[in-house]
């Protein structure tokens, strides 16, 4: 975007504000139509395995229009903060939850260069950038003057801390087989068939998935790890004291960070844009000679893929939440510190040995 926008008559600093506003905007109305379609799904979702409906009322016989509905109900509350709050903080502390999140974006690929901010770090960038999530919900539960909040504040930042670290060796191994950080690099290396993708790329990467799949529950707090938020024993944790449209903001952060977890761990283990069946191949056949038509065709495909395989990701974890019970605070932690740490470790090892002996993957590779 930004090269086709040097070719009008304005100065090249214009040039680029404009595309750094309109990627950022993009972005934006990413992060915001994914928190309302994935709070849709997660009442349908819920409903089906209860054996009810769901929302019926709002938007037809799908309840379509009850997440806008809701938006406008809670945009209408009364912003209510408590008087033993810190005001100043109490205020801004939603904005640097959701602002965490919603910098992820700018370095998630959707697809084949396709990304508001390419970076060779991206997947540095973006764990960096998640694990400062914590920070708005610290100053959130501190700044509210009630001990459920801060009570709730404290798990979510031990928890954070603790789970940054298998995560963080769970996406050293596709950065290991790739040979690089950049996300967009690591996801064109899965091209072709499903058996290129980094999940089958040996037994090693196939434990780390499921070993990351563990820690992005935890680390947007979603159940059965969702213990700052428990309301058996904490009322509603950090978000006790909230209502309004700052509840809004950290409720969209949430379902938001729920989809930057699924999108980042398409690219690094599912072949992120990149479908089971190579497509590309079939359409360089029915266009020879037009790189640029394949290209963008490629593209939207890819987009395709990548957003159906985000969306299967949010829907396992809604399943999750409805499925298992909720773990003690002794039990989430012995689950990073005991489990997660270890074997992260070992499969990292394991795939260092494997692509020492066996550099092109399984045979049929």
């Amino acid at each position: 975007m930004t090269e086709l926008l040097t070719y009008l008559p304005i100065p090249v600093w214009l040039a680029y504000t404009i595309a750094a506003v309109v990627q950022c905007v993009l972005c934006l109305v990413v992060a915001l139509c994914a928190a309302a379609i994935f709070i849709w799904l997660e009442r349908k979702v819920s409903a089906r395995m209860q054996d009810r409906l769901g929302p019926t009322r709002v938007g037809g016989r799908f309840g379509w229009l009850q997440p806008p509905a809701d938006g406008i109900k809670l945009l209408c509350k009364e912003d209510i903060i408590p008087t033993n709050a810190d005001e100043p903080l109490f205020r801004v502390a939603p904005y640097i939850s959701f602002c965490a999140t919603f910098c992820t974006f700018l370095a998630l690929p959707f697809a084949n260069g396709w990304v508001a901010l390419p970076l060779n770090a991206g997947a540095f960038f973006i764990l960096a950038v998640a694990g400062l999530e914590v920070f708005g919900v610290v100053l959130g539960g501190y700044a509210s003057g009630s001990k459920w909040s801060l009570y709730g504040a404290m798990r979510e930042a031990a928890q954070m801390v603790s789970y940054e670290i298998p995560l963080a060796l769970c996406v050293v191994v596709p950065v290991l087989i790739a040979g690089t950080m950049d996300l967009v690099e690591i996801g064109n290396r899965q091209a072709g068939w499903f058996w290129h993708w980094n999940l089958f790329h040996d037994p090693f990467t196939f434990v780390t998935f499921w070993i990351y799949v563990t820690c992005a529950v935890a680390s947007t707090n979603r159940a059965p790890f969702d213990l700052p938020e428990a309301e058996s024993e904490l009322v509603a944790g950090f978000l006790t004291e909230y209502s309004g449209w700052r509840w809004v903001v950290f409720f969209m952060g949430e379902y938001a960070a729920m989809f930057m977890v699924s999108g980042f761990g398409a690219v690094l283990f599912l072949g992120g844009w990149n479908g089971p069946i190579p497509v590309i191949l079939w359409l360089e056949g029915l266009c020879p000679g037009n790189p640029a038509v394949i290209q963008w065709i490629g593209n939207l495909f890819g987009l395709t893929n990548f957003l159906v395989k985000a969306v299967l990701g949010v829907t396992f974890m809604i399943t999750l939440r409805w499925s298992l019970p909720r773990l003690r605070v002794d039990q989430v932690m012995i689950t990073c510190l005991k489990y997660c740490v270890p074997l992260g470790s070992a499969m990292l090892a394991g795939v260092m040995l494997w692509t020492y002996f066996f550099p092109g993957g399984l045979i049929f590779r």
